[in-house]
């Protein structure tokens, strides 16, 4: 696969998993974990989880491609906002369809393997 276009699924992963976390804010905040939590500030936590994982992949996003963030940063940021959209995922398991929390877990997952302990992609490979 040459660099473009691994460039170009690295910057969309990045990008629609971050918007696909603005799509919590209609769904029905609900924590097993939580039980005697209150639906008003489990919906509050909810949204702040959301609103992190969705602002944080789109600047990792954003700073992959050199845009606005800087480009040292999108690595930092995408393992940050990986563990945040984990947490929310776990704290509100139940709340997303099956296929969507599979797809956010899986990618979550990619993420912290690839970036983490991998160390891919290589520092040379995009110069970043």
């Amino acid at each position: 696969m040459d660099t473009q276009t691994l460039r170009i699924l690295i910057a969309g992963g990045l990008f629609v998993h971050g918007v696909g976390h603005t799509l919590g804010f209609f769904k029905p905040a609900r924590s097993w974990i939580l039980p005697a939590v209150g639906e008003p500030a489990l919906r509050v936590t909810a949204n702040i989880l959301w609103s992190l994982a969705a602002v944080g992949f789109v600047l990792s996003c954003l700073g992959f491609l050199g845009v606005i963030v800087p480009v040292d940063w999108w690595r930092p940021l995408a393992v940050i906002f990986a563990l945040v959209s984990l947490l929310g995922l776990v704290l509100f398991l139940g709340n997303w369809p099956v296929f969507n929390t599979i797809g956010a877990l899986g990618f979550n997952i990619v993420v912290l393997v690839a970036l983490v302990w991998l160390r891919w992609p290589p520092l040379d490979t995009f110069g970043r």
